[in-house]
């Protein structure tokens, strides 16, 4: 596209700005001369690009693009199209149209509101000011400003509420509150909110911004927070912080040191001691160190033996765990299931468990028939409960109903001969009768009818032993016995 030098010299040379004058002339003729010129420059533009690009573009019925047939047959395609399907609401067909060929409106004249001397039309804001003309546009969203969304809006007690809801998943809205007060605030409405999980956020934010003196001397007045800050200490295994709170904040903790003893491991328990506890604490905190160093020697020599594959039992029933730090019926439990033979003079006997930390008759005998049973040794289980009289002679006796022993044993599939012997010594009838149906000993069932002298009950449970078996033998035996004075 090229242009001539005289276009170029009226391009460089006008302007559409003007030096400010007093004279009288017509503003208006002005622009409008000046609209003129521009489009006459556009259109010389347009048709110069034409005369490079001379293509004549023409629908799908042949007919050229932008002529008057085209024009019209379009216009009617429109609305018909309109009439079939359904639209935006429009605006009245008896509103002034703003066309071209109607209206007589100049450029100027549309922006200034003039009727450009034709009554009978209304100004062009007149127009969009029509009641009956309804405009449709999108609502605008309100600008941020009217939204208190910001972090730096927030006050502690709505930083709080962010937090329970889950809208903030990050201590970073924390980090705006530096002063103590605010600090404190925070962890006030937490408590408040009785959001764990909201606690031990604003706890580890405290715990790296405040010194520890700042911080447990706030602790000691919020025992909700201490203790939430106690569980946190243990769940990181932050053994050193936790015994310097504890020896801080020893007269206000909200649980018994004692209670903590499990968290330490041997090379901190010697500053453990260093805490001042009651008496009887005191013989608690004794009784764990004995009981920790008995098992650091068992666990020791059992590793050793383990390795080496000569003790059977470790090669039937390996270890799964580590028996340290555990607790005091933990370790006579796995003495009981290893070492249950051993001497009593040896730190790894279960009698000298017993004995050494005084555990009573009844927390021994269910240890112990756990431990056996679980090993299916039924004759070690059978020794627990025999007992000599005087005279010399032996019977059974358990510190336990023999109904909670039955369920013992049957948890650990003991076969029915061994749950017979046991059901047998059940003292209520009733319950001794149901005990062995369920667990199929029919002898005790016979024998229990025939004490109770029930002939009725008899001769309903022959119906449901085996035909020809020799329960049924039995039974039969018994109703045929003259002897036996039945009551029905």
């Amino acid at each position: 596209m090229t242009k001539s030098k005289a276009d170029e010299e009226d391009y460089w040379n006008s302007s559409k700005f003007k030096a400010f004058t007093f004279d009288d002339e017509d503003d208006e003729l002005i622009r409008l001369k000046e609209s003129r010129q521009a489009v006459n420059s556009i259109q010389r533009l347009v048709e110069e690009d034409d005369d490079e690009d001379d293509v004549e573009k023409v629908s799908w019925s042949g007919e050229p693009v932008g002529s008057i047939s085209w024009s019209v047959k379009e216009t009617a395609a429109s609305n018909q199209r309109t009439d079939r399907e359904p639209a935006f609401p429009k605006i009245p067909t008896d509103t002034p149209s703003l066309s071209k060929s109607q209206s007589g409106y100049s450029l100027s004249s549309l922006f200034k509101g003039e009727t450009g001397g034709r009554g009978n039309f209304q100004s062009f804001t007149d127009t969009l000011s029509d009641s009956s003309i309804r405009l449709y546009a999108p609502e605008l969203r309100k600008p941020k400003s009217e939204y208190k969304d910001y972090v730096s809006d927030w006050s502690p007690e709505e930083t709080i509420q962010r937090l329970q809801q889950g809208k903030v998943t990050h201590l970073s809205p924390l980090e705006k509150f530096r002063s103590l007060q605010d600090k404190l605030l925070l962890l006030d409405f937490a408590v408040s909110a009785h959001d764990g999980n909201v606690i031990t956020a604003v706890l580890i934010y405290l715990k790296r911004t405040l010194s520890k003196e700042v911080l447990f001397r706030e602790l000691e007045s919020r025992q909700t927070a201490l203790r939430h800050f106690i569980h946190y200490l243990t769940e990181t295994k932050d053994q050193r912080l936790l015994l310097e709170l504890l020896r801080f904040a020893h007269t206000c903790l909200p649980v018994t040191p004692v209670y903590l003893l499990h968290l330490f491991t041997f090379e901190f328990f010697f500053f453990f001691f260093s805490l001042p506890f009651s008496a009887e604490d005191s013989a608690h905190v004794q009784d764990h160190y004995t009981l920790l160093e008995r098992q650091i020697i068992i666990e020791a020599t059992d590793r050793q033996a383990e390795r080496g594959g000569k003790v059977e039992i470790f090669q039937k029933f390996p270890r799964r765990a580590s028996i340290l730090n555990m607790p005091l019926i933990t370790t006579l439990y796995y003495c009981c299931f290893y070492h249950y033979s051993e001497p009593e003079g040896t730190y790894s006997s279960p009698l000298n468990i017993r004995q050494a930390f005084k555990i009573s008759e009844k927390q021994y005998f269910v240890t112990a028939l756990a431990a056996r049973a679980k090993l299916k040794a039924w004759l070690d289980v059978d020794a627990l409960f025999t007992s000599r009289n005087w005279l010399g002679f032996t019977r059974k006796k358990s510190p336990l109903s023999f109904q909670r022993v039955v369920d013992v044993l049957q948890k650990n599939s003991a076969p029915t001969q061994v749950l017979q012997d046991y059901v047998g010594l059940v003292e209520d009838p009733d319950m001794r009768i149901s005990l062995a149906q369920k667990h199929k000993c029919h002898d005790i069932v016979i024998n229990t009818y025939r004490d109770m002298k029930d002939r009725q009950q008899l001769l309903g449970y022959r119906g449901k032993v085996g035909r020809g078996s020799a329960e049924e033998r039995k039974i039969d035996e018994l109703l045929n016995n003259q002897q036996i004075r039945w009551k029905n």
